[in-house]
């Protein structure tokens, strides 16, 4: 072979193995760390996460993949900082866990404030892109999707609790400040305590009654001590849930990838996530009306001081709204409310 051919086969030779380099280095997988704090067999985890998951990966083309870990990096109160340390790359949980730091989301659980999952919590992902994605409080992460639980009610073992007289002085487990202020306002005694843990405080005597969504009676295998059950309409408290990702692992990925992540996630998720809990009320309703379980609606006056804690709370976060960066409470609110509306018709 002459010589200036044999050069010419050389660097031609080269240029196609780093063409070759590049394309395996674009080819490559970018695997994810998620921690989950519930069991893998909860249907938040088979339902929502895992089918989520699956999508990001379909999305992305297999370039972003998301392991879940098998067990939890961290207490369920922590899975927020986990999430912006970095000691996960995406985690879930509870904006109640945080009361003071996410008081900007307090809105979304007071009373009333609807008892359709999927709306609530599309509404809730549409009114933090409107109000909220400056804020403070959510630096740090990438807001990958928010949930709700569509509701939760009074649930007690011996009777329905209908009039304002039947809550005074029972001892009601609840989580969060705005439970506690409800229950507090509405005559009733708070006791502090997660959802799990309400078997054994029903058994102990320690509370008379618990607060909690349809689907977490039977899911927490409460329905055989907690038969009796006042629906409050659009729901006596909600709770507010995020799905979050460290923010430098995220702005990683390439701009297409991002878009693709986003794609399934936002919106999308929050939808799937309100449908899942939507299906789990109904399922657990059939249940226990199948059962012989007590549903009640609550008397006017009940529901009329309900309706008054609601007012008087609205108006606190109105006016405290600047201190947790929120310059109107109430347009954030009307506008919560017209998403709200907007995805039930």
């Amino acid at each position: 072979m002459r010589p200036h051919i044999r050069i010419k086969t050389l660097i031609a030779g080269a240029a196609l193995a780093t063409l070759g380099l590049g394309t395996m280095a674009q080819a490559e997988t970018t695997t994810l760390t998620l921690s989950s704090w519930v069991p893998p067999t909860h249907f938040l985890v088979k339902d929502v996460l895992q089918p989520w998951m699956a999508d990001v990966e379909k999305a992305t083309e297999g370039r972003v993949k998301i392991n879940m870990l098998p067990k939890a990096v961290g207490s369920p109160p922590q899975h927020w900082e986990l999430a912006r340390k970095g000691v996960a790359d995406i985690t879930w949980g509870n904006f109640t866990y945080e009361p003071e730091r996410f008081k900007a989301m307090w809105f979304a659980e007071l009373p009333m404030m609807g008892d359709n999952c999927e709306a609530s919590s599309v509404a809730l992902w549409r009114t933090y892109n409107q109000f909220l994605t400056s804020n403070d409080a959510f630096k740090g992460v990438q807001m990958l999707g928010v949930g709700m639980l569509g509701g939760g009610q009074f649930h007690h073992p011996s009777k329905v609790i209908d009039t304002p007289d039947d809550l005074k002085g029972q001892k009601v487990r609840m989580g969060g400040p705005i439970q506690k202020r409800l229950l507090e306002d509405l005559g009733a005694i708070p006791v502090e305590g997660p959802g799990p843990k309400a078997y054994e405080m029903l058994q102990g005597g320690v509370i008379d009654a618990s607060l909690h969504p349809i689907e977490s009676v039977v899911n927490f295998r409460l329905d055989g001590l907690l038969k009796n059950h006042t629906i409050i309409p659009k729901g006596l408290y909600d709770a507010t849930f995020f799905v979050v990702m460290n923010e430098g692992k995220f702005k990683k990925l390439s701009a297409a990838d991002q878009a693709a992540v986003m794609k399934v996630s936002g919106e999308m998720l929050a939808r799937r996530w309100g449908q899942e809990f939507d299906k789990q009320d109904v399922s657990a309703e059939a249940k226990m009306r199948a059962a012989g379980n007590n549903f009640a609606e609550p008397s006017k006056a009940l529901l009329d001081n309900i309706t008054k804690v609601r007012t008087e709370m609205l108006k606190e976060l109105q006016s405290e709204g600047p201190s947790f960066g929120v310059k109107d409470v109430g347009a954030m609110v009307t506008f919560y409310e017209k998403q709200y509306q907007s995805v039930l018709k």
